[in-house]
């Protein structure tokens, strides 16, 4: 994968058998701006969706949320058709609601180009705004801006803003130091040990943009041979649709808890494990519960999800034991997408792994 492009690829893998196994690549560039380490903390992004649904179903088991609710009795006049989207169909991405991801606005605040980032009710209200794409719970398609609902949601019912809620419910019932929920953009000199992401810059970028899109739009940061280092643009805004910042052992701690029912309980893990089939695609071999996939692999089914901001992509994985993990972290995203050969190699690497923690034979395409 680095041989191929990818400024940094780092991989966790147990098996279950005994430690857990680590491997950190990267690039000669990349590495003269920061060595990247197993232990790094590293931006999820959708990866935080899987726990906006442990919080939301807790909230369930508390019977203070119906997952059956309109989202109009919690958000009042936020969408249109709100009386016909429930909190189900907004965690399993069926209600028809529109992603905000690729509004003009939304892209500049992505690379860093407008400096006051969007509110949740904003974001939520770009998704709002555009038509739905088919009725409520009579299709599927990916949705930002369902999640933003769900995060506020979560902070009217609790009174909690989505940061406190993911340091209270999960990283410090699990002991996890090193997982939280930024509300400002990093500081680099305060958090040493951010990994380090990249994306192409405006000239490689350009295909990538919506028509329209003035020239010479790109990414915001220091430039490096052909690559702009993002890693100081304010990812905060992202919230409960991707906005968590984790490392390694973290996730993997936290996908064995999800699985042993330490988060939600039995009833509601199998709810969470309800899927439908996910469409376009991108949706082959992967279908969606609420908050968490199962995904097909060439050596058999895996549960987790995967994330994307720019600078950073997430590939989290576990049986459905949660005795077995693994997490795939790499150091850009837009990149993936421009160049087809890196992006196949950056999936080889993924399956390699998912098959090292399943105890199957590597695929010889991945090896």
């Amino acid at each position: 994968a680095v041989a191929a492009g990818v400024p940094g690829l780092l991989v966790r893998v147990d098996d279950g058998t005994g430690p857990a196994r680590t491997l950190v690549r990267q690039s000669v560039s990349s590495a003269a701006d920061h060595r990247l380490r197993v232990t790094d903390t590293f931006d999820m992004g959708s990866n935080t969706k899987t726990l906006t649904a442990v919080l939301v179903l807790q909230l369930v088991e508390q019977g203070r949320v119906g997952l059956d609710d309109p989202i109009e009795r919690w958000l009042p006049g936020a969408l249109p058709d709100g009386e016909a989207v429930t909190v189900r169909m907004l965690l399993q991405h069926t209600s028809g609601l529109a992603d905000y991801a690729y509004d003009p606005s939304v892209l500049a605040t992505m690379t860093g180009l407008q400096e006051v980032p969007p509110t949740a009710e904003e974001l939520l209200a770009i998704g709002a705004d555009q038509p739905l794409l088919f009725p409520p719970g009579q299709g599927w398609s990916y949705s930002n801006s369902g999640y933003s609902a769900l995060g506020l949601l979560l902070e009217q019912v609790t009174g909690r803003t989505f940061a406190e809620l993911v340091e209270l419910r999960i990283a410090r019932p699990l002991g996890l130091r090193r997982t939280y929920v930024p509300t400002t953009a990093p500081d680099l000199d305060g958090n040493r040990r951010l990994a380090h992401g990249y994306e192409p810059d405006a000239e490689r970028l350009a295909p990538l943009l919506p028509e329209g899109t003035p020239e010479g739009f790109g990414f915001v940061g220091p430039q490096r041979a052909g690559l702009v280092d993002v890693t100081g643009n304010d990812r905060s805004w992202v919230g409960a649709a991707g906005g968590v910042v984790s490392t390694a052992a973290d996730w993997a701690r936290i996908d064995q808890a999800l699985m042993a029912g330490e988060l939600v309980p039995a009833h509601l893990l199998a709810q969470m494990k309800d899927t439908v089939a996910q469409e376009g695609p991108a949706g082959e071999g992967r279908r969606y519960g609420l908050g968490l996939e199962q995904v097909s692999t060439p050596c058999g089914p895996v549960w987790g999800h995967d994330g994307a901001l720019p600078g950073y992509r997430s590939d989290t994985y576990t049986d459905a034991s949660g005795e077995r993990t693994v997490v795939v972290l790499t150091t850009t995203h837009f990149s993936l997408l421009l160049d087809p050969v890196m992006a196949e190699a950056q999936e080889q690497a993924v399956t390699a792994a998912v098959c090292v923690m399943l105890g199957e034979p590597v695929p010889a395409a991945a090896q």
